[in-house]
C-alpha cells in the first residue's frame, strides 16, 4: 500500500494535538477540522491546513461525518484519524471513509459495530472464555429492569449499550434509585450516542478498574502491552491512571493480558484497542467490562513504560506495515502515571467550568498532552479535559513523586480546574502503598482555598500596589488601587505587605462565599458590610471561616470605592509584572476584567506579618463630599497656554465632579478656560491642543475646555495642555471623588509635596507620626513658574517643566512639528536609557518632549535634573543621522461601521451640535480645503506615516505623521472627548494619525479601522521582536484597503498568527529627508497655504458657533412632579449618567429582568432592567439626556404581584 502523505484529524482538543505531533514527526502533512468555537484552537494552527466544519454544537460539526468527509476531499487527504470519542467508534463513519477512498486509521467497521454495543461485547467475550460480571441482556422497560436487578442483586450499574466516557450510566443501590435513574440514563444514551439500549451489571464496591492495551494485526495476531490501573474515578470518569497496577498478583496480571489477547485474536481485531476489566480486591477475581475500539485517553502511560508511539503504530498498520509484529515485543520498564486536568469545580460537585484561561504554567520535565495556553477560551460545548500530565520513573515511588512535584508546579488561572484537588489527593492519598478503588475519590473530601463570587457588585476588580510600572513609554498605565492609601492600610491591617493583591470595590460591593478561613479588612469609603448577616466594622481585622458569607453593600454617604484585603492576598498571575486589572486593556487581575457571578478567586499564602486589630481613628483617611487637592503648578499653565487671570480663577473656583468619571480620569465642571492663543496650530484647532507629550498620573488635563484629572488607568501620551498636577500624597483622593462632589485645588511647593509624602509614608510604615503637621503656605499662581530650567543645545532651546512631584518634562525647540527635533528627542532617549541611574521609573518620549518619571522617595528632583542636563550636553553634532525604520503595511477598512457607531454614540450622549458631526471624514475634507471626500481617502492610502510616539491612546498605539507634508491632513480634536472609541480605530488629530490600542475615550477624528497593535496573549507567537506591541519608534505605516468584512476576518486571524503582515526593513535618514523637503519646498508651501486658509476659515466658523458645553438635562413634566399615575410603576435610574439607548418603545411587552435600555456612566454601560412583567406605558427620558440617580426613566403598566 502507498505511504500516507496527508492525514485529516477528525477530532479536537488534546488528542488532535497529540496526533498532529506524531504525524509531523513521521513527515506526514495534517489537516485539522474546527468548529466555530474552536477557530482559535491550537490544533488548527499546528496542522498544515484547516477546514471549518460548522457551528459549535458537536452534532453540527465534529459529529457531522458528511462535513468531515467533504473536508478530507477538499484537502485531498489520504487517511482519516478519528482520535477518541466523537466519531472514533462510529462504524458507519468508518465505512463511509473506506467508501470514499480514505483510509480509516483504526479498527474495522465490523469491530466498531460489534464492540460498540456493550451487550454484544459481553457475548463475544463470553464466547472467547473471558470472565463476565453478573448482568443482563438489553432491557426495554422499568419492569424488566426491576426484575433483573433483583436477580443480580444490588448494587447494580445501569449502562447504555452504546455509552462511553462515563456518560450513560448510573449506580443504583436501591430499587428507588433504579426507578429514578432508569429513564435518565436512557435519555442520555439516546442524546449522546443515538442508541437508547441499556442493560444492568453487578456493581462491586471494593472493585478496581484494570485494563489491557491490545494491538491486533487484523489477521489473528494480537499484542498485549501491559495492564493499566484506572480506578481513580469520579462520576464514572477516570482521573488518575498508572501502569503497572500495584497490589495485584503477577499471575492475575498475566491472566488479564492473556484474556485480552484471546479476545482480540478471536475476532481478528485490527489496530489499537483496550479491554477493560473489573477486579474484585476481595477474592482476586476479574470480570470483563467492555472493549474500547479506539485509542484510549490514557494510552500515553503505556507508551512511556514500553518506549513506543501507539499513534505511529496505528498509522503504519493502516497501510499494512506490520513492523510491530515482526520485532521483539516491547518490554515494560519502570512505572508511569498520568493525571487528567479538567475544567471543573471540585467544590461544586465537579460542575464543568468554561471561560478564559488567563495564564497557564507547567513544568518542563514532564510529558504534557494538552491543548491550553495563555488566552485559551474554554467553551461549554465539549469535554472539559484540558491537559494530561504524564511522568515516568524507575519505580512507583519515583513516578508519583515526580507527578506530585509537577502538580505543585502547575498553575491554571482564570477558570476553576481540578488541579489543586489532584495535588492534594496525590500528595496525601495516592502516594501510599494501598490500592485505590473506584469509590475512593467520591469519598474524598476536598476543601479548596478559594472564594466564590455569588454577586460581583458594580465593578469589583483585583488590584495590587504600585501596579504595572516601566511600560509608560508604550502606553501601559500603572493601574493599581485608585485610592492606594486605603488599599495599602488595608493590607497592613491583615498582616500583608502593602502591595498584596486585593479587591477594589466601586459603589456597590460583591457577595462572597469563603471556602477557606482567613483574616480580612475593609477600608476606604464606608458602606454596609455583613458577615453572616452581622454588621462588620471598617478599618479593622476580622476573622472569617470556611462557609462564611460576606455581603458588601452600597457606598454611602460619601466616596466611591472601598477595598477588601485578605491575609496572604489573592493568588493571581502577574501580567507585565503586576496583578492589577486594567479592564480597558482586558489584562491583569482575574481574566482581565471586573468580577462576574460564578468567578472563583484563590487565596494566597499568608505572610509572616501579624494582623493588628484596628487602625487608630487619627490615621483613617477622611472621606467627604468636599475636597482639597494639593497640586503643583504646570507643566502647561500661564502665560504660555492659559491667561494668568484664568489660572487665578482655576485655583479659587469650586469644581464639580462630572458623572462621566472613572479610573481613566475624573472629569470636572467649572469655569471655562481663557487661552492665550487662538488655536494649537498643527497640533489642532483648539487652543488646548499641543504636540503629543507624555502625561503624569494626576495631571489636570484640559481635553478641549473640560478638565480631566488623569487617573491610574489614564493615557501616557496625549495632545492637551495640563496646567496643574495633583501631588503624589493626594492621588488617593481621586479614587474617592464621587459625581457631584466639590473640589478646590491648592498650590504647594515641591518641598511641601515631599514633606506630605514623607508623612504619609511614616503612617504606612506604622511608625509613630509626629504631632506637628506639615506647614503649607497660602500661595497664588504668581508665586510659581512651571519652567524649572532652560538652556540651548546647538540652535535648539530646551526647557525642563515641572510635571507633578515625580515627573520632569523636557521640551526641545519651538512648538511645531519638526522631525529634526523628534530625531533629537530619540537620540536623547537612547542616551538616558544607556546612562540610566537609580530611582528612574520610566522614560517616555513625545513629539518634541520627553518625560522622566522618578521615585521621589529614592532620589531627589535636583539630582535627576542634574542627570538630565548632563545628558543633554552629550547631544552634539557628531550624533547619528539615520535610524532603523521598518515599513509596516496595515489593512484599513475605510469609514468602518464601528467608527460610524462611535460618532453616532457621541452625538446622542455627549454633543449633538459638534462641527465634526455627523461625518468626521467630511469635516477632515472641509477643514483641509479639499474638494472631495475621495481626496481624503486617496491621501490616507498614499501617505507614509512615521511613528513618533507609542501609547498615544494606550497599548502601543502609535501617534504618527506623514513624511510628506502634503499628506498632513490637519484637524482639531473632539471637544469634549468621546467616551467610547472602538479598538484600533484610525483617526487624525492636529497633524497626527493615531491608531487606538483599545476601546476607550478619545478625541481624534475617525476615518476607519485597522488591526490590533497589541497582543494580549502569545497565541500564534509574539510580534517581531518578542514584545506584545507591534510597532516601534520611527516605523513607517502604510495602509492598504480592505472591506469591513475582510477586516473582521483579518482581525480574528492576526492575533493567532494566521495573518502575516508585510514588514520591510528600512532606515530613516534625516539628511536625505531634509533634502526631500528642500526639493519639494515650493509645492509643499502651496499646499500648506491653501490648507491654512481653510483651517482659519473653519476655526472662525467654529469659534462663532462654540458655546459653553453644559451638562444640564432638560426638564420634563414627569421630572417636576415625579408623580406616578395609578396602575403604573416608575423605573428609576440607579446611577447618574447619560441615557445612551432604549431597546423598547411604548406598548412593548416586557419581562422581569429584561434589559430595556443602557445608561452610560463612569465610562461604563449600565443596563436598565425591568423590575416586573408588564408593558411600557411611556418613555420619560429621551436618548442623549443626562439622568440623575432616582429620576424616573419610563413608566410601566405592571401586573400585580409580578415584581421580580
Amino acid at each position: 500500500m502507498n505511504p500516507i502523505e496527508r492525514i485529516l484529524v477528525a477530532n479536537r482538543g488534546e488528542i488532535a494535538v497529540r496526533i498532529i505531533k506524531t504525524a509531523k514527526k513521521m513527515g506526514i502533512q495534517t489537516v485539522a477540522v474546527f468548529s466555530e468555537a474552536d477557530r482559535s484552537a491550537p490544533h488548527v494552527d499546528m496542522a498544515d491546513a484547516a477546514e471549518y466544519i460548522g457551528k459549535a454544537p458537536v452534532d453540527q460539526s465534529y459529529l457531522s461525518s458528511e462535513k468531515i468527509l467533504k473536508a478530507a476531499k477538499i484537502h485531498r487527504a489520504d487517511a482519516i484519524h478519528p482520535g477518541y470519542g466523537l466519531l472514533s467508534e462510529d462504524a458507519s463513519f468508518a465505512e463511509d471513509c473506506e467508501k470514499y477512498g480514505f483510509i480509516f486509521i483504526g479498527p474495522s467497521p465490523g469491530h466498531l459495530r460489534e464492540f460498540g454495543l456493550k451487550h454484544r461485547a459481553r457475548k463475544i467475550a463470553a464466547d472467547a472464555g473471558v470472565p463476565l460480571a453478573p448482568g443482563s441482556e438489553l432491557i426495554n422497560d422499568i419492569e424488566a429492569a426491576r426484575h433483573e436487578a433483583e436477580a443480580i442483586g444490588y448494587p447494580i450499574m445501569i449502562k447504555g449499550t452504546a455509552g462511553g466516557g462515563g456518560i450513560g450510566m448510573a449506580l443504583c443501590k436501591t430499587p428507588d434509585e433504579l426507578n429514578e435513574n432508569f429513564g435518565r440514563v436512557r435519555r442520555l444514551a439516546e442524546s449522546n450516542f443515538g442508541n437508547a439500549g441499556i442493560f444492568l451489571e453487578k456493581f462491586f464496591p471494593q472493585a478496581r478498574h484494570l485494563e489491557v492495551q491490545v494491538f491486533g494485526d487484523g489477521n489473528g495476531k494480537a499484542l498485549s502491552l501491559g495492564v493499566r490501573d484506572c480506578s481513580a474515578q469520579r462520576r464514572n470518569q477516570k482521573v488518575l491512571e498508572e501502569t503497572p497496577p500495584i497490589g495485584v498478583n503477577p499471575k492475575t496480571l498475566e491472566a488479564l493480558e492473556e484474556s485480552a489477547r484471546n479476545l482480540a485474536k478471536s475476532v481478528n481485531y485490527r489496530s489499537a484497542g483496550t479491554v477493560e476489566f473489573l477486579y474484585d480486591e476481595d477474592d482476586g477475581s476479574f470480570f470483563f467490562l467492555e472493549v474500547n475500539t479506539r485509542l484510549q485517553v490514557e494510552h500515553g502511560i503505556t507508551e512511556l513504560v514500553h518506549g513506543i508511539d501507539l499513534v505511529e503504530w496505528m498509522i503504519q498498520l493502516s497501510i499494512d506495515d506490520f513492523f510491530m509484529f515482526e520485532q521483539a515485543q516491547p518490554t515494560l520498564s519502570g512505572h508511569a502515571v498520568q493525571a487528567r486536568i479538567y475544567a471543573e469545580n471540585p467544590a461544586r460537585n465537579f460542575e464543568p467550568c468554561s471561560g478564559l484561561i488567563s495564564s497557564v504554567k507547567f513544568p518542563e520535565n514532564v510529558r504534557l498532552d494538552g491543548w491550553v495556553q495563555d488566552g485559551t477560551e474554554v467553551t461549554p460545548f465539549y469535554d472539559p479535559l484540558l491537559t494530561k500530565i504524564l511522568v515516568h520513573g524507575k519505580d512507583r515511588k519515583e513516578a508519583i513523586k515526580k507527578l506530585s512535584d509537577a502538580l505543585c508546579q502547575s498553575e491554571i488561572h482564570g477558570i476553576e480546574t481540578n488541579l489543586d484537588y489532584l495535588n492534594v489527593w496525590v500528595d496525601k492519598h495516592w502516594s501510599k502503598t494501598e490500592p485505590t478503588y473506584t469509590r475512593s475519590l467520591p469519598d474524598f473530601f476536598f476543601l479548596p482555598k478559594t472564594i466564590e463570587v455569588l454577586r460581583p457588585g458594580t465593578q469589583t476588580t483585583v488590584q495590587d500596589y504600585p501596579g504595572r510600572l516601566r511600560y509608560w513609554d508604550v502606553g501601559i498605565p500603572p493601574s493599581g488601587p485608585m485610592d492606594n492609601l486605603s488599599f495599602r492600610l488595608g493590607n497592613l491591617i491583615v498582616g500583608n505587605k502593602q502591595g498584596a493583591a486585593g479587591l477594589e470595590i466601586t459603589t456597590l460591593g460583591p457577595k462572597l462565599r469563603f471556602n477557606q478561613s482567613c483574616v480580612i479588612a475593609i477600608c476606604g469609603a464606608i458602606g454596609e458590610a455583613l458577615l453572616n448577616d452581622q454588621l462588620l466594622e471598617f478599618w479593622k481585622a476580622h476573622e472569617v471561616s470556611a462557609g462564611d458569607l460576606l455581603d458588601l453593600g452600597q457606598v454611602r454617604p460619601h466616596g466611591m470605592r472601598y477595598y477588601l484585603t485578605f491575609s496572604g492576598g489573592l493568588d493571581i498571575p502577574d501580567y507585565l509584572g503586576s496583578q492589577s486589572t486594567f479592564t480597558l486593556g482586558k489584562f491583569g487581575g482575574h481574566c482581565g476584567r471586573a468580577l462576574q457571578t460564578g468567578d472563583i478567586l484563590k487565596l494566597g499564602k499568608p505572610e509572616s506579618g501579624k494582623p493588628f486589630s484596628k487602625l487608630p481613628p487619627t490615621e483613617i483617611p477622611k472621606i467627604s463630599d468636599s475636597w482639597t487637592l494639593h497640586t503643583l503648578y504646570g507643566p502647561h499653565a500661564a502665560p504660555d497656554f492659559l491667561t494668568a487671570e484664568y489660572m487665578k480663577t482655576f485655583f479659587e473656583a469650586e469644581w464639580e465632579v462630572h458623572y462621566n468619571s472613572d479610573r481613566t480620569g475624573v472629569r470636572l465642571l467649572g469655569p471655562k478656560p481663557e487661552w492665550t492663543r487662538p488655536d494649537g496650530g498643527e497640533a489642532g484647532l483648539h487652543p488646548s491642543n499641543l504636540h503629543d507629550n507624555p502625561y503624569a498620573v494626576g495631571a489636570v488635563d484640559f481635553t478641549g475646555d473640560m478638565p480631566v484629572i488623569l487617573g491610574p488607568d489614564g493615557p501616557s501620551l496625549g495632545g492637551f495642555a495640563c496646567p496643574a498636577t495633583v501631588i503624589t500624597a493626594d492621588l488617593w483622593k481621586l479614587g474617592q471623588l464621587r459625581p457631584g462632589d466639590r473640589i478646590r485645588f491648592r498650590l504647594v511647593s515641591h518641598n511641601e509635596s515631599i514633606e506630605l509624602l514623607s508623612k504619609q509614608e511614616e503612617v504606612l510604615a506604622l511608625k509613630t507620626v509626629p504631632e506637628k503637621t506639615v506647614s503649607i503656605r497660602n500661595r497664588t499662581p504668581e508665586d510659581f513658574d512651571s519652567v524649572l530650567k532652560s538652556g540651548f543645545n546647538g540652535e535648539d532651546e530646551w526647557i525642563i517643566r515641572q510635571s507633578g512631584d515625580q515627573n520632569l518634562l523636557i521640551e526641545f525647540g519651538e512648538p511645531v512639528l519638526d522631525l529634526r527635533i523628534r530625531f533629537k528627542v530619540h537620540l536623547f532617549y537612547k542616551l538616558l536609557v544607556e546612562n540610566r541611574v537609580q530611582g528612574i521609573v520610566d522614560l517616555t518620549p513625545g513629539i518634541r518632549s520627553l518625560q522622566v518619571h522618578f521615585d521621589p522617595r529614592t532620589c531627589s528632583r535636583l539630582h535627576v535634573m542634574d542627570w538630565i542636563i548632563s545628558n543633554i550636553n552629550l547631544l552634539g553634532q557628531e550624533n547619528e543621522t539615520s535610524v532603523p525604520s521598518r515599513i509596516v503595511w496595515l489593512p484599513l477598512s475605510w469609514d468602518d461601521p464601528s467608527t460610524r457607531q462611535a460618532v453616532e454614540k457621541y452625538q446622542k450622549s455627549v454633543r449633538a451640535d459638534a462641527p465634526w458631526c455627523p461625518d468626521n471624514i467630511e469635516f477632515i475634507k472641509r477643514i483641509n480645503g479639499l474638494d472631495y471626500i475621495e481626496e481624503v481617502r486617496q491621501i490616507a492610502y498614499e501617505a507614509s506615516y512615521l511613528v513618533l510616539g507609542l501609547g498615544d491612546v494606550y497599548l502601543g498605539a502609535p501617534v504618527a505623521t506623514p513624511l510628506d507634508p502634503r499628506h498632513r491632513l490637519v484637524t482639531t480634536k473632539y471637544n469634549p472627548a468621546r467616551t467610547w472609541t472602538p479598538e484600533n480605530a484610525v483617526g487624525i488629530g492636529g497633524a497626527y494619525l493615531c491608531i487606538y490600542g483599545m476601546e476607550g475615550p478619545g478625541g481624534y477624528q475617525l476615518m476607519g479601522r485597522t488591526i490590533q497593535m497589541w497582543k494580549r496573549f502569545n497565541l500564534g507567537g509574539t510580534f517581531p521582536g518578542g514584545e506584545p506591541w507591534l510597532l516601534r519608534f520611527f516605523d513607517q505605516i502604510k495602509f492598504y484597503p480592505v472591506s469591513a468584512a475582510e477586516l473582521e476576518q483579518i482581525r480574528h486571524d492576526f492575533p493567532l498568527g494566521r495573518y502575516s503582515l508585510r514588514i520591510e526593513e528600512s532606515n530613516f535618514d534625516l539628511k536625505e529627508y531634509d533634502q526631500f523637503l528642500l526639493d519639494n519646498q515650493q509645492d509643499i508651501s502651496r499646499f500648506k497655504s491653501a490648507q491654512q486658509a481653510a483651517f482659519e476659515e473653519e476655526r472662525l466658523r467654529w469659534k462663532d458657533d462654540e458655546d459653553e458645553i453644559l451638562d444640564v438635562p432638560s426638564k420634563t413634566d414627569m421630572e417636576e412632579s415625579q408623580a406616578i399615575p395609578d396602575g403604573m410603576q416608575g423605573l428609576e435610574s440607579q446611577v447618574t449618567g447619560s441615557l445612551w439607548k432604549w431597546t423598547v418603545k411604548p406598548g412593548d411587552e416586557v419581562e422581569c429582568g429584561q434589559k430595556l435600555g443602557i445608561i452610560e456612566s463612569m465610562k461604563m454601560e449600565i443596563f436598565v432592567e425591568s423590575p416586573a412583567n408588564g408593558s411600557v406605558h411611556s418613555i420619560v427620558k429621551r436618548e442623549g439626556e443626562v439622568v440623575k440617580t432616582g429620576e424616573y426613566l419610563l413608566l410601566l403598566e405592571t401586573e400585580k404581584g409580578k415584581d421580580c
